[in-house]
């Protein structure tokens, strides 16, 4: 099954929608919060003239646009639940409302850099699959307290920025019996996901698989 990752957040009349930035300025002409518009408002954004230097008709899409997108193609989606400070609730229920109306019955599974949002909506879908994000490690997170988290609250996966995995990492989390996928802030090179998979990875994130190909 081929799958997609995608970054989900609400707007002020609580439709889940993709938008990977916290405000809207670097993706779309808006300013702002997505927060405090609703999404009628936000609809009538260009989200394409930042990547192509002229006015598209390309606008911010729905979640529910996009389930039923790979309902039709047959498509895993990996929803990444984006932190909305203070709405974090909000935003979980209103993501979990939508599947469950929706039908939705492909394989779907959450990931957060917010953890607490991940604990939210696993005591609403606890049948579902969940996995925390690290992008660094710090004072606050170890891979031991990640590893810890995800035992307590039986998360399957960590997954990792590529400048913090190696081969020590990954015999930790496999010894928990977790799975690991891995991201970077450009797109992977080939012969950095041989690498990769050869060392346990279970998953990368491409960001443009048409620039992907191994012979």
């Amino acid at each position: 099954m081929k799958w997609i990752e995608i970054d989900v957040k609400i707007s002020k009349d609580l439709v889940p929608i993709l938008l990977h930035d916290e405000t809207l300025e670097r993706t779309t002409n808006g300013k702002g919060l997505p927060i405090d518009f609703n999404y009628d408002d936000l609809k009538k954004l260009d989200a394409g003239f930042s990547f192509y230097n002229y006015f598209t008709k390309i606008y911010i899409p729905t979640l529910k646009q996009v389930l039923s997108f790979c309902k039709k193609n047959k498509m895993g989606v990996n929803i990444e639940l984006k932190p909305n400070l203070g709405f974090e609730k909000n935003n979980v229920e209103a993501i979990a409302k939508l599947l469950n109306n929706f039908n939705f019955t492909n394989q779907y599974y959450f990931s957060s850099f917010d953890w607490s949002s991940l604990v939210i909506m696993k005591k609403i879908l606890p049948n579902a699959f969940y996995g925390i994000l690290i992008d660094k490690f710090n004072k606050d997170i170890s891979l031991k307290n990640a590893t810890d988290f995800c035992k307590k609250y039986k998360f399957s996966c960590c997954g990792f920025n590529k400048n913090i995995i190696n081969s020590d990492v990954m015999n930790e989390v496999k010894s928990h019996n977790l799975l690991t996928t891995v991201y970077s802030e450009k797109n992977l090179k080939p012969s950095e996901a041989k690498e990769l998979w050869s060392i346990g990875v279970k998953s990368i994130f491409i960001d443009d698989p048409s620039e992907f190909k191994i012979s």
